[in-house]
């Protein structure tokens, strides 16, 4: 039996990965999905001051409460920045980490720091601009989905806490290398926001060389959101990564 982690990106909630849970559940694994505060069904909990630190806090509070080791921690999209500190501050917890077409940060960075400029420039605008400093949903049909599948997505997207868009990782690049990792590219459609992630899973100058003595890339046919557009594929990536270690 494996502990699976599953941690959402921007503007989804645990919900999102209802159809991974199942599988994974079914199989007989055991499954823990977050909310992250201030999204979700957490959303209530939205204030100005969220910061990536206040999401790094529900992760491994949850491994702690939990009790949970050899935990296969399986991040999305922003969450690669939760993922890489996670595994930085418990690396004695995980035994595998997971970035599903998620941000693959440099010790040191932001969230924000490889997107396009013009990207960047919007998003710090629209987090001043708001009184909550929070970031709107896009629509779901940016990440590949389309109707039923899009319109669920859509009602249960909710507003992501900002001001974390600019806080700064640090991490030490060696000891999270030192973990098994799987990056899991999602290439129909790609999201542009995420491609810089994808050219460093492959790179042999990321982490300093660091990164592709332990790590994996592989690809599916599917969009930003996996977990709703190909829940059966991704369990399966899910489940292989839970026997490498």
């Amino acid at each position: 039996m494996a502990n699976f982690v599953l941690v959402h990106g921007a503007w989804h909630g645990a919900w999102c990965w209802r159809r991974v849970i199942q599988r994974l559940t079914h199989a007989g694994h055991r499954c823990h999905a977050v909310t992250l505060t201030g999204v979700g069904e957490r959303a209530h909990l939205l204030r100005p001051d969220i910061s990536l630190e206040t999401h790094i806090a529900d992760v491994c509070g949850l491994i702690e409460a939990e009790e949970l080791h050899d935990v296969v921690l399986a991040v999305h999209s922003y969450a690669g920045m939760i993922g890489t500190a996670v595994a930085d501050r418990m690396p004695h917890r995980l035994a595998h980490l997971v970035y599903v077409d998620a941000v693959l940060p440099e010790p040191g960075e932001t969230w924000g720091s490889t997107h396009a400029p013009d990207t960047r420039a919007a998003r710090i605008a629209a987090v001043n601009a708001d009184p909550m400093r929070s970031l709107a949903p896009p629509d779901s049909s940016l990440f590949g989905l389309a109707g039923a599948d899009r319109e669920w997505v859509n009602r249960r997207q909710t507003p992501h806490p900002g001001s974390l868009y600019t806080d700064v990782l640090a991490f030490d690049a060696a000891r999270v290398a030192a973990i098994a990792r799987t990056f899991i590219s999602c290439e129909s459609p790609r999201l542009t926001t995420i491609d810089a992630a994808r050219e460093r899973a492959i790179s042999d100058q990321t982490w300093r060389g660091a990164w592709l003595a332990r790590s994996r890339f592989l690809q599916m046919d599917t969009g930003h959101d996996p977990m709703v557009s190909a829940p059966e594929e991704l369990t399966r990536h899910l489940l292989a990564s839970a026997a490498i270690t």
